[in-house]
């Protein structure tokens, strides 16, 4: 796999950041999905933070005919968990690992990052982060789910078996059903980590409450000490 780093947008929040979040787009969409949100949140009592909104590769897409467009993996079925993407997945995981480390180069511990995502954007969000070999500051998972759920007891790092998720989902998602965030929630409780849940009266999107516990959220794991 090439080592050059995703294309993506990047968003300061204030001078020399000592913090990061790196935020994944959803099927579909581009890095600017959610770059548009920053200014949303609210960031007062957080420290500068530095936002990569990386854009996936175009592939193409079989649940949507073949339709090439931007994607973490292949989707082949509704369901999501039949016949998943492994490879798509894992390679996409490399990815973002390298935007990860790239920002480790630059100054930033890993303690002290975020791996944020929506939807296909969350998967790999949830999935790279619980094999990360280093301990990160947080994940966050909104309307998404846990892909390749059956190997991560035997490929999770135990350097993030603590580290806080946040993970979001609406109540009337058609596209990413709220029974299939559930259970991977379930799973990742059964496995010992923190998630703080949340379910808002939405569909496959963003709810204005939803902001305000991710700033919450985002203030509080950004603001512990690094080490």
């Amino acid at each position: 796999m090439s080592t050059q780093l995703l294309p993506h947008l990047q968003i300061e929040s204030g001078a020399n950041p000592d913090t990061a979040v790196i935020w994944l787009h959803g099927l579909g969409a581009d890095g600017h999905d959610f770059a548009a949100l920053v200014p949303e949140l609210d960031l007062r009592r957080c420290p500068p933070i530095r936002f990569i909104f990386p854009h996936a590769p175009s592939i193409a897409v079989t649940i949507n005919g073949g339709y090439v467009m931007p994607a973490w993996y292949d989707i082949r079925g509704t369901d999501l968990v039949r016949q998943q993407d492994e490879a798509g997945i894992r390679q996409s995981a490399q990815a973002i690992i390298a935007l990860i480390e790239r920002e480790i180069a630059r100054g930033i511990a890993a303690c002290r990052i975020v791996l944020a995502g929506f939807s296909q954007g969350s998967a790999i969000a949830l999935h790279t982060g619980l094999r990360y070999p280093q301990q990160l500051a947080g994940i966050v998972a909104l309307s998404g789910y846990l892909p390749l759920a059956g190997h991560l007891a035997a490929e999770r790092s135990m350097a993030n078996a603590h580290t806080p998720i946040f993970m979001a989902h609406g109540s009337q998602d058609p596209v990413v059903i709220p029974a299939r965030g559930e259970a991977s929630r379930d799973l990742l409780v059964q496995l010992g980590y923190a998630v703080q849940w949340h379910s808002y009266p939405m569909p496959h999107s963003v709810h204005p409450r939803e902001i305000a516990d991710i700033s919450a959220f985002l203030t509080r794991v950004l603001n512990q000490p690094a080490g």
